[in-house]
């Protein structure tokens, strides 16, 4: 059983940084396609960032050039390094794993962050 667990979120003021951590167990992380996603109060769930097995990356246009999707695979452990972020980047972040097909099919807790004007 794949199991998630984000921590690292906080309550900062803009144009502050933030990395969050997303710990992998019970599975072979390595392998899997790790993604960020994140939901604001009153909206969907949005895609943040994804980086493949390979190390291949790829990213929302909102994130595009201030967050960074990275992976320690002796760690078993995702991060999400976020910079310059803005008051809209508030929201519950989530991190989610592809284990067996090409969908998020296990997700952590999800992490609060919350960014002040």
């Amino acid at each position: 059983q794949v199991r998630l667990v984000e921590s690292g979120g906080g309550l900062l003021q803009a144009g502050g940084s933030l990395r969050l951590s997303c710990a992998a167990s019970g599975g072979t992380f390595s392998t899997y396609t790790m993604g960020w996603f994140r939901q604001a109060p009153g909206k969907e769930r949005e895609f943040v960032a994804r980086i493949r097995s390979s190390g291949t990356t790829l990213y929302a246009d909102s994130v595009k050039g201030r967050f960074t999707i990275s992976r320690d695979n002796a760690k078993n452990t995702a991060y999400l390094q976020m910079n310059s972020l803005k008051p809209d980047d508030t929201a519950v972040y989530y991190c989610a794993a592809q284990t067996s097909v090409n969908i998020y099919d296990v997700w952590g807790q999800g992490t609060q962050v919350t960014v002040s004007s």
